[in-house]
C-alpha cells in the first residue's frame, strides 16, 4: 500500500486540478473496509484518477462507494448545498467535493498496531501546551524536555518527555521539576490511541471517519 500512497505527491499529477486544499486529512481504508493508514487529499486524488481507490461516502449511517466518476456526479449535485464542513477542490470546469475517506480496491493490509513515539505525537499528546507554565504555544516555539535529565539516567519515552517552551526549558536547565521548583502541568503517559487521531476526531470536518476508526481497537498511524 506504502507505494501506491506515495504516488502523486504534486498537484501537477492531478490532472485538470487548479487550486485545492490539498493538504487536508483523508482517511484510508483498506479492501475490507478496516482503517489503515491517514493521507491528504493530494494523494488520495491522484489515487481517484489511477483507479487504485474509491471514495466512501457516508451521510445518515450509510455509506457508499464511489469511483471518480460518480464522485464526480455527486458533487455537482451537492454543490448547490455545501456546507461550511465540506472543502472543495477546483479543476478546470468543475469542482470536486474534497474526499473524507477513500478504500483501496486492493489493499489487504491492516493497521500498524501500536503508537509511533515522535516529536509530532508528543506535541499532539500535550496539546501545544507547556507542561510547566500551562501556556500554548505554536509548534516552532516548543521543545522537548526530559523531566528526569539524561544526565541523571532519564529515559527518552513517552513517560519521561514533555511539550515546554523555550523559556521553561532554559529555566529548567539539568535539573528536575523538584529541584528548578517547577510543577508539571500533568504527568506524562503513554497515550493509549494516536494523539494526532484524537484530534481528527474532534473537528466536525472528520465526522466520517468515527463510522470506520473503533477508539478500542484500532490505532491509526498519521504520516
Amino acid at each position: 500500500m506504502s507505494a501506491s500512497l506515495a504516488a502523486g505527491s504534486t498537484a501537477r499529477s492531478i490532472p485538470g486540478i487548479l487550486q485545492s486544499p490539498l493538504g487536508l486529512s483523508v482517511l484510508v481504508l483498506n479492501r475490507s473496509f478496516v482503517a489503515v493508514h491517514v493521507t491528504n487529499v493530494r494523494r488520495a486524488v491522484t489515487l481517484l484518477f489511477r483507479r487504485l481507490a474509491e471514495v466512501v461516502h457516508t451521510e445518515e449511517g450509510q455509506f457508499a462507494a464511489h469511483s471518480l466518476e460518480s464522485w464526480r456526479e455527486l458533487s455537482a449535485m451537492q454543490a448547490a448545498l455545501r456546507t461550511a464542513d465540506q472543502d472543495w477542490i477546483q479543476a478546470v470546469g468543475y469542482e470536486l467535493q474534497a474526499p473524507r475517506v477513500i478504500r483501496l480496491v486492493s489493499c489487504d493490509r491492516g493497521p500498524r498496531p501500536g503508537i509511533r513515539f515522535n516529536r509530532r505525537n508528543v506535541f499532539a499528546r500535550d496539546g501545544n501546551q507547556c507542561q510547566y507554565c500551562g501556556r500554548s504555544f505554536p509548534t516552532s516555539e516548543l521543545s522537548l524536555d526530559h523531566v528526569v535529565p539524561r544526565s541523571r539516567g532519564g529515559m527518552t519515552s513517552w513517560e519521561n518527555i514533555v511539550c515546554a517552551c523555550v523559556a521553561c526549558n532554559v529555566r529548567k536547565g539539568g535539573r528536575t521539576p523538584h529541584e528548578a521548583r517547577m510543577q508539571l502541568v500533568r504527568q506524562p503517559l503513554k497515550p493509549k490511541r494516536s494523539p494526532l487521531l484524537s484530534l481528527k476526531l474532534g473537528n466536525p470536518k472528520y465526522a466520517s471517519w468515527k463510522s470506520f476508526v473503533d477508539s478500542a481497537y484500532w490505532l491509526v498511524d498519521l504520516r
